[in-house]
């Protein structure tokens, strides 16, 4: 079991948009992304989050509850999102102490290369749907702050940095 030390925000490197995956992911990284993601109690892990600045990530919805269905997108597309959205509290590994609401489709269609090279397409709601969104953000240099208006952003932002000391 190998832990990888989480990327924390401000780290510019979570606003970078990550390159294409070529090839194969590692079976080690992958294994590596979920050790972390579990030891951080998580349910989502994205590349970039860990310092990898390619297009995949790993989730497990399901595992808190004892369903366990450990997922790795690689290079995924959201085909398709339901027109309807939903708000909810996000928090996020890389921005540890802090949730904020996020706005996002009840469902998408993703199209993803699974890690044994196998392309797939399937429809996700629900948490595994918000969880899949989420984790594309961050392949887009996304984090949750960047869904807030300026002063509710700045509110996050201090509110973060207070924990931090």
């Amino acid at each position: 079991m190998t832990v990888r030390p989480i990327v924390r925000w401000p780290d510019p490197r979570l606003s970078q948009k990550c390159a294409p995956v070529e090839g194969v992911v590692p079976a080690d990284l992958i294994r590596d992304m979920f050790d972390t993601m579990y030891a951080a109690q998580g349910r989502g892990l994205a590349a970039p989050q860990v310092g990898v600045m390619q297009r995949f990530f790993v989730m497990d919805c399901g595992w808190k509850e004892g369903e366990s269905a450990p997922m790795v997108m690689i290079n995924p597309v959201i085909m398709a999102a339901e027109r309807i959205p939903e708000v909810m509290e996000e928090g996020c590994l890389s921005i540890p102490g802090i949730t904020v609401a996020v706005e996002r489709p009840k469902a998408v269609t993703v199209q993803w290369t699974a890690a044994e090279g196998d392309i797939h397409m399937a429809d996700f709601d629900g948490f595994e749907a918000r969880c899949i969104q989420h984790e594309f953000d961050h392949l887009n240099g996304v984090v949750t702050l960047d869904h807030l208006g300026p002063e509710a952003r700045s509110t996050a932002e201090a509110d973060y940095l207070e924990k931090l000391k």
